[in-house]
């Protein structure tokens, strides 16, 4: 005959070990939780401290306190009798789907991670990457935005910016302007050269030091290729490069120097045949 439990037996048998086991399940919860939340707030002033990037900090913080409250919640459940050996199995198995479904995504953010830590580029620049130019507007976990110079939002992925070179042409205070200028043979090189000279001191935009540099590159086929290389702040390295061009080329025209076209030189030679003999 099956024994009869009483009221009595129920509660100490199934109820009060069950009471008790979620009493210290919901402990495990809220100190858990006041725990995580603490090692995320002195994670966020560590990397403060070492001054990363907002976007960064905020992201593992995110990482970081998710991770933290999945091991509690795992404790409590464990502390109530559910198995979590096949929570966690599935949870890992979870995970490695994901993170093969997304592996370019973690590719991007892997990219984004060592762009905001190692800081190539910074926000305003005007760089060269991931197949396009422009300047930088934002850099995000997994991409960047770009305004390119004729005002098109361009948004690039991490992972694009990171395989490929990165010119950055924000990062010196000061660049220099390469020009090229071509005179023709008749012309005075040295008498060129002091009209470039003047127009670059004319010019308050050239700086003094480094001094500029004005000498024969190439003696061409048809004009004497002269290289000017003065140096300018980098804000004004375009405007400069475009005035000075025209600034030269007005100079030149007024002193009689010539920038000639390409040509080539034909020589015609007549040969005089000798004339037939009459056959009678």
């Amino acid at each position: 005959m099956p024994e009869v439990l009483t009221n009595f037996d129920w509660i100490e048998l199934y109820a009060l070990p069950w009471g008790i086991n979620l009493l210290f399940a919901l402990g495990i919860f809220i100190v858990g939780r006041w725990v995580a939340n603490g090692i995320v707030a002195l994670a966020r002033r560590l990397l403060t401290r070492a001054k990363l990037d907002e976007i960064l900090i905020n992201f593992i913080n995110s990482i970081l306190h998710g991770v933290l409250l999945l091991v509690v919640v795992i404790a409590a459940l464990d502390r109530l009798g559910v198995d979590t050996t096949s929570l966690v199995a599935i949870i890992g198995a979870a995970g490695l789907a994901i993170g093969l479904a997304l592996q370019d995504s973690l590719k991007n953010f892997a990219a984004g991670v060592m762009l905001i830590v190692f800081r190539p580029f910074r926000a305003g620049d005007f760089v060269e990457a991931g197949g396009t130019s422009g300047v930088v507007e934002n850099i995000n976990i997994f991409s960047s935005t770009f305004r390119t110079v004729d005002n098109r939002e361009i948004i690039v992925p991490n992972g694009a910016i990171y395989a490929d070179v990165i010119i950055n042409y924000s990062a010196r205070a000061t660049r220099r302007i390469d020009l090229v200028f071509g005179i023709g043979y008749d012309d005075d090189i040295r008498k060129a050269k002091r009209i470039i000279e003047q127009v670059l001191n004319d010019e308050p935009r050239v700086l003094a030091d480094p001094p500029p540099y004005i000498g024969v590159a190439d003696l061409a086929d048809s004009r004497v290729t002269l290289h000017v290389r003065p140096w300018v702040a980098t804000a004004d390295h375009f405007a400069t490069m475009c005035d000075l061009k025209e600034k030269v080329k007005i100079a030149f025209d007024d002193h009689g120097i010539t920038i000639p076209l390409p040509q080539m030189e034909m020589h015609q030679r007549v040969v005089q045949l000798p004339a037939e003999r009459n056959v009678a």
